[in-house]
């Protein structure tokens, strides 16, 4: 892929793949911005490449989904490392920034972090992102059916947490 049309796709993508790497730390945006920006970084130096065996998201997503697991396996290791102790303890955490101010979208975010990781990933990427059940599966390198059983699940888990829909 030629390097403008690259730019163009990875600066079209941007709000939805940062909305993505927030769902992936969790809600940190300083940790999800750190993610974005290796992301990036890895594309531009040629370490992630698009191969178009996917769409061009679900690739990016893939890419974000990756970085951040490796975010957080590194996180997990600096905070358990025998000179930490030397350090005078592990840094304070960035804030939580809200994605979304109106109350429901708070009650759906909470309701979603309390659904096991692939549940809350699979309806993350096709409710979010716009992603069919099929491309969320690629993105979380699994196989569609283990994602739809995910989704699946994972709906009649947030029907359980939300109830029924205000029919206003």
């Amino acid at each position: 892929m030629p390097a403008d049309d690259l730019e163009q796709q990875i600066a079209a993508l941007h709000p939805a793949s940062f909305a993505w790497a927030l769902a992936c730390t969790r809600w940190n945006a300083t940790e999800a911005e750190e993610v974005l920006q290796a992301v990036y970084l890895s594309i531009l130096e040629g370490r992630a490449r698009f191969d178009g065996r996917s769409t061009f998201k679900t690739w990016l997503f893939s890419v974000v989904r990756n970085m951040a697991a490796r975010a957080r396996r590194r996180h997990w290791l600096e905070a358990r490392a025998p000179w930490r102790a030397f350090l005078g303890g592990a840094p304070e955490p960035g804030p939580h920034e809200a994605v979304a101010s109106e109350q429901h979208g708070a009650q759906v975010r909470r309701a979603l972090g309390t659904l096991p990781a692939r549940q809350r990933e699979v309806l993350d990427l096709v409710f979010f992102h716009e992603m069919s059940v099929e491309q969320a599966a690629q993105v979380m390198d699994v196989s569609p059916g283990t994602a739809r059983t995910h989704y699946h699940r994972g709906k009649l888990r947030l029907l359980e947490l939300l109830g029924p829909e205000d029919p206003r």
